[in-house]
């Protein structure tokens, strides 16, 4: 069956998934000390750490209420 032929973007939106994933077990093992951020690769560190930004500022612009105001 054409249907159930697996497709590229099929992988793609796993991928996705599973990058988060590998950003929360690095989060993980850095929080416990089992890994440093000293024994990733340079271009590793360089991507999650615009991964980190990215993910900040998208958070950051969605936060529609200023901390500083009172709702009362």
């Amino acid at each position: 069956m054409e249907q159930d032929k697996p497709r590229k973007s099929d992988l793609s939106v796993l991928d996705a998934g599973f990058i988060r994933v590998l950003e929360d077990l690095i989060d993980a093992l850095l929080a416990n000390g089992t890994l440093r951020l000293t024994d990733l690769p340079p271009e590793a560190l360089e991507k999650l750490n615009q991964r980190k930004h990215t993910r900040q500022r998208l958070r950051d612009s969605l936060d529609l209420i200023d901390d500083e105001d009172s709702l009362l």
